[in-house]
């Protein structure tokens, strides 16, 4: 029976907290603020995370200006400049450089993340996982448009990877784009619902949306691979892609 070829990793929420991200963000902007804006980093960093942890997202930045009696206007813009131009402080998932070791012994390995190009890049390395990958795609080398849940990323990884997508597995936790393309494609798909991930309670918009599996974390993943559910699992997708060939071939004109 053949076996999974390849995994590929989201990057965000999958092999990282993304909220660690946020936080150090935060950090950067308010010691920008202690020197341009006169606000204490101590004081700002806890007020930015206020507003986070209350839920607020997209205008984080005015709204905490405005509590200071302070002009939104071009300072908001400089904010988000800092915070996404800033070198952060992440550390991986404990589970993930182990796994990312053993997996990478039997398996080819991908990393396949949307977001802003450079704030990826800037990501991983902070992470320090790059020598594990086989493959990386950041989709937005090729623009938004490209952005999960588009087919593209997923196709050209695969094609880096030299893998069938029929044998390859996606592992991602945002059920809203990471799995609709990876599926179309004929990938396996895994979502990984952390009790603490910012997507966890979000429901997928239709049933196309939806993961193959879900697991409550990585750790669980390497049991998979190897467990006799995952041959039923890839023995079915073999079934009905050839069933779906079958059929495209009657369909045919003579």
């Amino acid at each position: 029976m053949r076996k999974w070829q390849a995994v590929i990793f989201d990057l965000d929420d999958t092999l990282y907290p993304e909220h660690d991200y946020v936080l150090s963000g935060f950090r950067a902007v308010s010691s920008w603020a202690e020197t341009h804006l006169g606000i204490p980093a101590a004081q700002g960093f806890v007020e930015l995370k206020e507003l986070f942890d209350q839920g607020v997202r997209g205008n984080t930045f005015d709204r905490w200006l405005a509590s200071h009696q302070m002009p939104v206007n071009g300072a908001v813009q400089e904010l988000v400049r800092i915070y996404r131009d800033h070198a952060p402080t992440l550390t991986p998932f404990p589970e993930v450089p182990d796994l990312l070791w053993s997996l990478k012994k039997t398996h080819r390995l991908g990393l396949l993340s949307d977001g802003y190009l450079e704030v990826q890049q800037r990501k991983l390395h902070a992470l320090r996982l790059t020598h594990y990958f086989d493959a990386i795609i950041f989709s937005d080398q090729w623009g938004r448009e490209s952005w999960k849940p588009s087919v593209r990323p997923f196709a050209e990884i695969l094609a880096r990877l030299r893998t069938e997508a029929s044998a390859s597995i996606y592992v991602g936790d945002n059920p809203t784009k990471d799995f609709l393309g990876a599926r179309q494609i004929g990938m396996f798909t895994i979502w990984i619902k952390r009790r603490e991930g910012f997507y966890t309670s979000m429901q997928p918009p239709t049933a196309n949306h939806a993961p193959d599996l879900a697991l409550e974390s990585l750790a669980e993943l390497k049991a998979f691979l190897s467990s006799v559910r995952s041959e039923m699992f890839i023995e079915k997708e073999i079934n009905q892609n050839n069933e779906n060939a079958v059929g495209v071939t009657c369909n045919l004109p003579p």
